[in-house]
């Protein structure tokens, strides 16, 4: 197997588009937090060092926990 076909399968296997969409979701969610204002943000219990310690971490550093 070529190293195209290898990348090729992996690509469009359902595992690794899950993994996309998830690292996808993690990075759309963290650029919402870093966007709200002060009083979305007290409605969540967040400050705003909270919220952007958390919306300037790198989208593949999500917790498991996050995983569906």
């Amino acid at each position: 197997m070529t190293h195209i076909e290898q990348c090729s399968s992996f690509a469009s296997s359902p595992r690794s588009a899950a993994s996309l969409r998830h690292l996808y979701n993690v990075w759309r969610s963290r650029r919402a937090l870093a966007a709200l204002d002060e009083a979305a943000l007290k409605d969540v219990g967040l400050t705003r060092d909270e919220a952007q310690r958390e919306a300037t971490r790198p989208f593949w550093d999500a917790p498991n926990t996050w995983r569906k």
